[in-house]
C-alpha cells in the first residue's frame, strides 16, 4: 500500500488539500470551502493511505485539527515562522504552498508547532481574554494619567485611579465641563473593565488548579496565581523545550540578530514565539522590581548603565530562565542564584 502524505494551505473562508505519494508525486489537488463534511468526504477514499496531514499554524486552525484527529487521522500543525520558500522561486499559490507542506512531512523535515489540548483551549482563551481587557485598562488608565498631568501638573497614582469605591478623579477635574467629561467616560469605563476582569478571574480560579510542577511559580517576586495559571496554560509541557534558551527565546526574551564572521548582518523575526508568555513575564518583570529590594537593586544597575527598556527586558529574561528550571526541575526560587 502506498503511503501518502497531505498538506492543507487554509485560509478564513477555504482551504486548498494537496496529497503526494512517497516519490513525491502528486496525487490530489483541489480548493474546497471550511466546511467539515466535504473536506472529510474528499480525505475518506485516502484515509487508509494518509500517514499524516499537515495543517499550518494559521488564527483559525483549532476546527480543522480537530475534525480531523476526532476522524483518526495523525496531524502535525506546521510552524510558519520557521518554514522558508525558496526566494527565487518565479511563481508561487495555493496550490504550491499545500504540496510544500505535504513535501516537508515526506522528508521528515517539518517544523512543527504544538497541538495544544482541546480540553484546555476554552480555559486558555478565556485568559487570554482577561490580558486583553487588562491591556485596555492600561492604555484607558495612561491617557487619564496624561489629560490630569497636561492640565495640573503631577501625575495621579494608579491604585488611586483604579480605585472602584472612591472616585479620586472626579474632585481634580471638576469646574471644566470637557474635562470633567472626558475624566468621566474614562473612569466609568476603567471601573466597568476592572469588574469584567475580576469576573473572569473568579471563573478561572474554579475552573482550573495549578498543576504540581507549576505551583512554585508563585514563589518568584511578582508572580501571583493569575500569572502562573497564565504562564501554566500557555507553556504546556515544560518538556516541549529540551533547554532553558529554547523555553527563553519561545517567551520573546532572546535578541533577534544575525551574524556573520562576528560582523551583525541584520535580524530575525523579533516576534516568534508566544505574545502572551512575553506579556505575562513582562508584568512580573514590573512587579518583581516593586516588591523585592534584590531585584529592584539589579533593575537600577542595569538602568543607571543602559536604559529603562533594557533593564526591563534584562529582568523579564532573567525570570523566564528562573521560571523554566522551576517548572522543569519542580524547586522553588532562590533569588540570590540571580540577584546577588
Amino acid at each position: 500500500m502506498k503511503q501518502l502524505y497531505a498538506g492543507i494551505d487554509l485560509h478564513s473562508n477555504n482551504n486548498y488539500l494537496a496529497i503526494i505519494d512517497e516519490q513525491d508525486k502528486r496525487i490530489y489537488k483541489h480548493r474546497w470551502p471550511n466546511k467539515p463534511d466535504i473536506i472529510l468526504a474528499e480525505l475518506e477514499s485516502f484515509k487508509e493511505s494518509i500517514v499524516g496531514i499537515v495543517v499550518e499554524s494559521t488564527f483559525n486552525w483549532y476546527w480543522l485539527v480537530d475534525i480531523l484527529m476526532d476522524e483518526g487521522y495523525k496531524l502535525h500543525l506546521a510552524n510558519p515562522t520557521a518554514i522558508q520558500k525558496y526566494k527565487g522561486l518565479k511563481y508561487s499559490d495555493d496550490s504550491h504552498d499545500a504540496f510544500w507542506l505535504a513535501h516537508l512531512l515526506r522528508l521528515g523535515i517539518l517544523p512543527e508547532g504544538y497541538i495544544y489540548p482541546k480540553a484546555e483551549r476554552p480555559i486558555r482563551d478565556l485568559l487570554r481574554k482577561r490580558g486583553h481587557l487588562v491591556k485596555l485598562r492600561t492604555s484607558l488608565i495612561n491617557s487619564l494619567q496624561g489629560i490630569i498631568y497636561r492640565n495640573y501638573g503631577y501625575k495621579l497614582n494608579v491604585d488611586k485611579i483604579k480605585q472602584s469605591n472612591k472616585n479620586h478623579v472626579r474632585p481634580i477635574l471638576s469646574g471644566q465641563y470637557d474635562l470633567e467629561l472626558s475624566g468621566e467616560v474614562s473612569k466609568d469605563t476603567i471601573d466597568y473593565l476592572t469588574r469584567q476582569i475580576r469576573k473572569i478571574e473568579s471563573v478561572i480560579l474554579k475552573e482550573i488548579k495549578l498543576r504540581d510542577s507549576f505551583k512554585k511559580l508563585q514563589t518568584v517576586p511578582g508572580i501571583g496565581k493569575i500569572l502562573a495559571l497564565t504562564i501554566m496554560l500557555e507553556t504546556g509541557s515544560i518538556k516541549r523545550f529540551p533547554k532553558v534558551g529554547n523555553f527563553s527565546s519561545y517567551c520573546r526574551k532572546v535578541p533577534s540578530k544575525w551574524t556573520s564572521n562576528d560582523k551583525k548582518k541584520g535580524k530575525g523575526n523579533s516576534k516568534s514565539g508566544n505574545k502572551y508568555l512575553a506579556w505575562a513575564f513582562s508584568e512580573a518583570a514590573e512587579f518583581a522590581r516593586r516588591y523585592d529590594k534584590s531585584i529592584r537593586a539589579f533593575y537600577n544597575r542595569k538602568a543607571a548603565r543602559t536604559n529603562r527598556m533594557v533593564a526591563h527586558s534584562a529582568l523579564a529574561h532573567k525570570l523566564t530562565r528562573a521560571a523554566y528550571y522551576i517548572m522543569r526541575d519542580n524547586v522553588e526560587f532562590e533569588c540570590r542564584k540571580l540577584f546577588a
